[in-house]
């Protein structure tokens, strides 16, 4: 599909991957709804992208979630797009996976994509085409040590985004799911930590670790997944092995 007069929500628009789509979409000619906490920067964003629109949300709060939809369809009259991108990272070994922690992550990582995608779903049923695009994770595709508890949620979001493209096809919404690698974002840095965890590399500068990509290349793999319609997406084409 085309992206040009499109509306689209980004969630986690506020930086890093989020805010690179939301200006990606803009540049193409889509009108975006800013999604997340930080209302300042939102507003800063908003100022830099024509037609754009900040709602500040809480995406572990399911009534919040209902609410911003309802706004952006009060505002924009329609849903074209949903870029499920809001989410945290989690460092902890099986041994020390705090369990009150993985359940607030839960809410952030898996329940907030799925809610936001029942609230948009019935909206653009009545569009003759729409995408929804769930940000899951290279984790999701490895065995690595201290990220069972986030790679594990990544995993059911790719599950759940698969799961819905074979619902809605029918209805001519597309449901992809991304598998970024290592993005050079302040998300490692915001990454709650427990225990002894294994350091990754900010820049992905290791000899042995293949460089971070730029926050703009995700968002180019993204946008390229709404266009298309593709199931999944990865950043490299490594990844699928």
């Amino acid at each position: 599909m085309t992206v040009k007069d499109r509306v689209a929500i980004v969630t986690g628009a506020s930086m890093g991957i989020g805010e690179a789509v939301a200006r990606l979409l803009t540049k193409k000619g889509a009108k975006v709804a800013l999604i997340a906490r930080s209302k300042g920067k939102l507003e800063k964003l908003s100022k830099e992208l024509p037609d754009s629109l900040v709602v500040v949300c809480d995406m572990t709060d399911p009534a919040a979630i209902k609410r911003m939809v309802k706004e952006v369809v009060n505002h924009y009259r329609k849903i074209d797009i949903l870029i499920n991108n809001a989410g945290r990272g989690y460092d902890a070994s099986i041994e020390d996976t705090n369990v009150k922690t993985f359940s607030e992550l839960f809410k952030l990582d898996l329940a907030g994509p799925l809610i936001a995608m029942q609230q948009v779903i019935p909206v653009m049923k009545k569009n003759k085409e729409s995408a929804i695009i769930n940000i899951s994770s290279g984790t999701a595709l490895m065995a690595l040590p201290n990220m069972a508890a986030y790679s594990s949620l990544k995993r059911a979001l790719a599950g759940i985004s698969l799961t819905a493209g074979e619902e809605l096809k029918h209805n001519n919404i597309s449901v992809g799911v991304v598998y970024p690698f290592i993005t050079a974002t302040n998300f490692e840095r915001n990454t709650i930590k427990e225990g002894k965890v294994l350091e990754w590399p900010d820049e992905g500068g290791s000899s042995e670790i293949p460089p971070a990509d730029s926050a703009e290349y995700i968002a180019q793999k993204i946008v390229a997944g709404v266009e298309t319609g593709a199931a999944e997406i990865y950043a490299h084409d490594w990844m699928k092995r």
